[in-house]
């Protein structure tokens, strides 16, 4: 049974409203992770009242009869050994997540739909300079209203910031740092700038930048990855099972302006022969072919009058 059949079966036949929807998944990876669940979880979590728990207990019995049993001396609801999900997809990438943002900072525990909390460790990296919260909400504000802003930005090739007007529309994560993907007017083509070195925003007017001429970000590349030929047997069998591989090849599709940040990340752009493959366990295997997709992008760029100059890699600012 699902969360459409239950919609169906009410009497009023009224879809339920979506907190109740979400307050029914949250018993339901409750049980799943920790296998336990019972009123307070839900009124702490949720404020809600112990009645509206109970109702919502047993709402998710009605919806998952053999899901879960009542202990009346623990006083909590327990996981059955047939327990089954009905509404949600587990997910093993979603429960460390939560750890990963309780690691940052970004959340507490008493946002997270995490119970008991593992003993866990992150590997902590330097931290970069915060965003500004007006930079953010400047940047979001013109891709929304199709606007240019005028920014106060350092580049990585000039010693002081300069202003410079850009026409944002869309935003991209590279791993470690978040972009403005943009049109930048004083060079003439889309690039990205990296939102900590926009110090200042003056000036908006209206952009009559069209985004769909961005053709790297809206073009996609398949990169063809394998293990390093230079590993040995185990070795090379251990990044197939690491990466999830299939016949010892992975394709893994990306923005065409965001492969140079995957390769730069996952060390594609070093030469296999000048590094310890164990430091190297990963090889591009159709270079070429993303070389040329990436030059045939600007050619076209070029030809339809966006660019002036091409850079000679990709374009960040």
């Amino acid at each position: 049974m699902n969360m459409n059949d239950l919609e169906h079966d009410t009497p009023s036949k009224e879809r339920i409203r979506w907190s109740v929807e979400t307050r029914l998944e949250f018993i339901e990876f409750r049980l799943f992770w920790e296998g336990r669940i019972n009123r307070s979880d839900l009124v702490r979590h949720f404020g809600i009242s112990v009645p509206q728990a109970s109702t919502d207990l047993a709402r998710y019995q009605e919806l998952a009869p053999g899901n879960l049993v009542y202990d009346r001396n623990a006083k909590a609801y327990f996981a059955t050994n047939t327990f089954t999900p009905q509404i949600f997809e587990p997910s093993g990438e979603r429960y460390l997540a939560q750890l990963r943002l309780l690691s940052a900072g970004l959340t507490q525990q008493a946002e997270s739909w995490l119970g008991h909390i593992p003993d866990y460790a992150t590997v902590q990296q330097p931290s970069l300079r915060q965003v500004t919260i007006g930079i953010v909400k400047a940047i979001v504000d013109a891709v929304r209203m199709h606007r240019s802003v005028q920014i106060k930005y350092q580049s990585a090739s000039a010693i002081e910031p300069n202003w410079r007007w850009i026409s944002p529309h869309g935003l991209a994560f590279d791993g470690t740092r978040w972009h403005a993907r943009a049109w930048c007017h004083r060079h003439n083509d889309f690039r990205d700038f990296v939102l900590t070195r926009m110090l200042e925003i003056s000036e908006s007017r209206p952009s009559g930048i069209d985004p769909q001429e961005d053709i790297e970000w809206h073009r996609e590349v398949t990169l063809l990855l394998a293990p390093n030929p230079k590993l040995d047997k185990a070795r090379r069998r251990t990044v197939e099972i690491d990466y999830g591989m299939t016949n010892g090849r992975l394709e893994f599709c990306t923005r065409l302006s965001l492969s140079q940040y995957l390769e730069w990340q996952l060390a594609l752009d070093v030469d296999p022969d000048q590094v310890d493959p164990k430091r190297h366990s990963l090889v591009l295997l159709n270079r070429e072919e993303i070389n040329f997709e990436r030059l045939q992008a600007r050619s076209q760029a070029a030809s339809k009058g966006k660019q002036n100059s091409m850079p000679s890699d990709f374009q960040l600012s």
